[in-house]
Parts: structure tokens; C-alpha cells; sequence
């Protein structure tokens, strides 16, 4: 059996483009933050601060909630082309606009399309990719959800003009950064979402959505791509026998099944700690998180960068370990390492210790954050759940972690006002610690093991 390796690289590279898309609309906001809060004047309002950074995660839970249902009835390439659009019209849409209320619907409408793209693309990717491979190659959705928000980092601080120091509310707002730049901040992403839009209609079908909803020929034809004639027939077999297999069980009935409902937990809980581990704080609040330490406006879009160029590296440590070290390793190493760094964040907080230390703490949690907990959790709730529920098990799990983003963003500025910086990342810090507990208890590993494998062990 030969694998074609430069096949499956390149439709799980232009599935992954979801992810990236995801990562840039994610993260864009961050860096356009101090320019749109002046255009719209809610720099003093931190209700409406928190409704402009999170009014995007309704948007992915409705995403997230319809991907499951929508992906099982019409395939996973429908729906990521979807995403595509969606994306392209929240780019334009968003910075065309002088009206705040637009400004958040559209900012709802690209959520939907990372709601749809954070649950398809690492699933479609789990459902192609053979066993040996599939860690890194899901992992390969992370790294392209990285590169976006390191774009997204890249096209803030390269657009914005300089900020000079003690610059008024008033002198922000009158500039091109208040008038202009930010806009132009939200329509870069529009390049790749029409890139993605293309790209889509090139790919294959997933095969094992094809399995039970086409022929075997159009099945085997794309497993051969794959691997070959023998990969295919045997990849075959396998998936037909798990569709097989309580055949006459409707998949939905099936979650609430004594055997499926400790692993639909599992990924749930996986998925909402991700974000309460409060990484993503980082990413969103980056200016008050850097304010407090000190910085000025100009000197935290580069340390945005910076926090995105090590976010891409560690990810790239991820991709080699993922295979190798396995899933529950990365895990315990990644939760137990934030707790620690966590603690230290919020001690540099209480002390008043600014500048190098925090930021070298600060990059220290996104470097463990993007070896771990980033693309295992995805790898994982790809493929835990058995072929017959996976689209629905997985809509319900995204959707779990988007809930989960919609309260940790727009519950920041509340803790960061009510319990002050170090308080909030104690909190945070105990979150990841009781996380490290679930993970030691509760999580197998599934390294090296077929899809089908996987739902044949972790179902007894």
C-alpha cells in the first residue's frame, strides 16, 4: 500500500484554508480595536466593547449548531463552500459599513462561516486522511488557523500608522487609522476567502460521508486517489461495516446512548476547556492585556506579531509530536504548563512587574498553548465519535466550544474590572489545572488507529 502523500496533502491543505479564514476573521478584531472603538465611540462603554469582540461567536453557534445536521443531509464540500462565501461577504461587508448595528451583523454573518469551517474542515480532513497521518494532518487545520491569525497580526500592524505617544481619543478618531485603516484591516481577508471559495470545488467529497449517501464505485474511486486499490477496498470494508452496525438505530437516538454518552462528554469537555483555558484572552484583549503592562499603542501591534509568530512555530512542534508523542501526552503536558504560567502572569500582575518579564510569560503560555491544547483538542473531537454520528456528535461539540468563547470574551473586561488582572488569570490558572485532572482520568489515546478502530475501543 503507497500512500499518495502529495494528494492528500493538497485537498487537506485547501480544507484547512477554513481554519485560516478562521483564525484572520477571529483575530482581526483584536488589532482594529482601537480604531473602530473611536469611529463607533464606544471607547468608554465596556458593554458594547464586549458586544463588538463576541457579537461574532453568535454567529459561529449558529454555524456550529446547523453544521452537523446540514453536513450528514448535503456533504461536507457544500457547506465548507458556504463558509467560503460567507467569509467573503463578512470581509466586505464589515469594513464598507459607518453603521455600528451593520458593523455587527456583519461581524455575525463571518461567524457563521467559522462556526461551519472550525467543525467541517478538521473533521473532512479526519475523514480522508489514513490513520498514520491523520494527527498531523488535522493538526494541519490549526496550523492554518495559526498563519491566519499571524496574518490577521501582520495586516493590523503593517495598515496601522504609527501611533505617537499621548495621542487623545480625539486624535485616534481623525486619523487614517480612524477613519480608514481599520477598515482596510477587515477587507484583506477577502483574498483568501475568495481563494478558498475556488479552491473548494476542487476537492473531493469525503468518502465516508460518501459511503452512505452515494455508490460504492465514487467511494472506492476516491479512496484509490488515496492509496491505492488495495487501501481502497480494505478502507471500504471498514467503513461500511461501522455504518453496518445498528443499522436500524437513527444516528441522532444514538447520543443518548449508555455507550456514547461518556464519549460525547469527553468531547465537549475537551472543547470548552480549550477556551476556558483563557488563551485566547491573549489574542482578543492583546491591547489591554499590554496596555497594563505598560505599552504603548504601537509598540502592542508588534507584540501582537510576535505573540502570533511563536503561536506558528510551537504549532509546527505540534505537527512533528502530534504522531509521535500522542494525544494524551500533549494534553496533560499543555494544561498542567498553563496552570503554572497562569499563576506567574497573575503574580507579575499583583506586583506591578510590566514590559520584558510579562510579555516573555505571556509568550511562554501561547508557545505551550500551540503545542497542545490548540490542535489536539480539534484532532481529538475529530475522531472519537463513531462514523454514523460524527457530523451531529461534532456540531454538538463545536457548538459546546463556542458557547464557551461567547463567555470567556465577553466575560474579560467584567472579571479584568471585578477581580483586577492577576485575579482573573488565577482563575484561569485553577480552570487548567482542573482541566489537567479530566484529561489524566478520562482520555485514551488514539494514536496510529484507523477511524473505525478507534470507535470499536472507545465504545466498549
Amino acid at each position: 500500500m503507497k500512500i499518495n502523500t502529495k494528494y492528500i496533502y493538497m485537498i487537506s491543505m485547501v480544507s484547512a484554508m477554513g481554519g485560516l479564514l478562521f483564525g484572520y476573521d477571529w483575530v482581526v478584531i483584536g488589532g482594529a480595536k482601537p480604531f473602530y472603538e473611536q469611529f463607533f465611540h464606544i471607547s468608554n462603554n465596556p458593554s458594547m466593547q464586549g458586544w463588538a469582540m463576541s457579537s461574532a461567536l453568535l454567529g459561529c453557534l449558529v454555524g456550529a449548531a446547523i453544521s452537523g445536521i446540514l453536513s450528514d443531509k448535503y456533504g461536507r464540500k457544500l457547506l465548507l463552500i458556504i463558509s467560503a462565501f460567507l467569509f467573503t461577504l463578512s470581509a466586505i461587508g464589515t469594513g464598507a459599513n459607518s453603521n455600528f448595528t451593520i458593523f455587527i451583523i456583519y461581524r455575525i454573518i463571518g461567524g457563521v462561516g467559522i462556526g461551519l469551517a472550525s467543525n467541517l474542515s478538521p473533521m473532512y480532513i479526519a475523514e480522508i486522511a489514513p490513520a498514520n497521518m491523520r494527527g498531523r494532518l488535522v493538526s494541519l487545520n490549526q496550523l492554518t488557523i495559526v498563519i491566519g491569525i499571524l496574518a490577521a497580526q501582520l495586516v493590523n500592524w503593517q495598515l496601522a500608522e504609527a501611533v505617537p505617544e499621548g495621542f487623545s481619543s480625539e486624535e485616534i478618531l481623525n486619523s487614517w487609522n480612524g477613519q480608514t485603516g481599520w477598515r482596510y484591516m477587515f477587507w484583506a481577508e477577502t483574498i483568501p476567502a475568495l481563494f478558498f471559495f475556488i479552491l473548494m470545488f476542487l476537492v473531493p467529497e469525503s468518502p465516508r460521508w460518501l459511503a452512505k449517501n452515494s455508490t460504492k464505485e465514487q467511494v472506492e474511486g476516491i479512496l484509490t486517489k488515496i492509496g491505492g486499490k488495495e487501501y481502497a477496498t480494505n478502507e471500504y470494508e471498514n467503513i461500511i461495516k461501522s455504518y453496518n452496525a445498528d443499522s436500524d438505530k437513527v444516528a441522532v437516538s444514538m447520543l443518548n446512548e449508555r455507550k456514547i454518552r461518556p464519549i460525547l462528554v469527553l468531547g465537549v469537555v475537551l472543547a470548552v476547556f480549550q477556551q476556558w483555558c483563557g488563551i485566547n484572552i491573549i489574542f482578543n484583549y492583546a491591547e489591554e492585556i499590554f496596555k497594563a503592562a505598560g505599552f504603548g499603542v504601537s509598540d502592542i501591534l508588534f507584540n501582537i506579531v510576535i505573540t502570533g509568530a511563536i503561536n506558528l512555530i510551537f504549532t509546527f512542534v505540534a505537527i512533528y509530536t502530534v504522531d509521535k508523542l500522542g494525544r494524551r501526552k500533549l494534553m496533560l503536558m499543555g494544561s498542567l504548563g498553563l496552570s503554572i504560567i497562569y499563576v506567574l502572569v497573575g503574580g507579575a500582575y499583583f506586583l506591578n512587574i510590566s514590559g520584558t518579564i510579562l510579555l516573555v510569560l505571556v509568550l511562554l503560555a501561547i508557545a505551550i498553548y500551540a503545542m497542545s491544547l490548540a490542535p489536539i483538542v480539534w484532532v481529538i473531537i475529530s475522531e472519537i465519535f463513531p462514523n454514523k454520528i460524527r457530523g451531529v456528535a461534532m456540531a454538538i461539540t463545536t457548538l459546546a466550544l463556542w458557547s464557551a468563547c461567547f463567555v470567556l470574551t465577553y466575560t474579560f473586561p467584567l472579571l479584568n474590572s471585578t477581580l483586577g488582572a492577576a485575579g482573573t488569570f488565577w482563575l484561569y490558572g485553577a480552570i487548567c489545572f482542573f482541566g489537567w485532572l479530566f484529561v489524566y482520568r478520562k482520555l485514551p489515546e488514539t494514536k496510529g488507529k484507523s477511524l473505525e478502530e478507534i470507535e470499536n475501543e472507545i465504545i466498549k
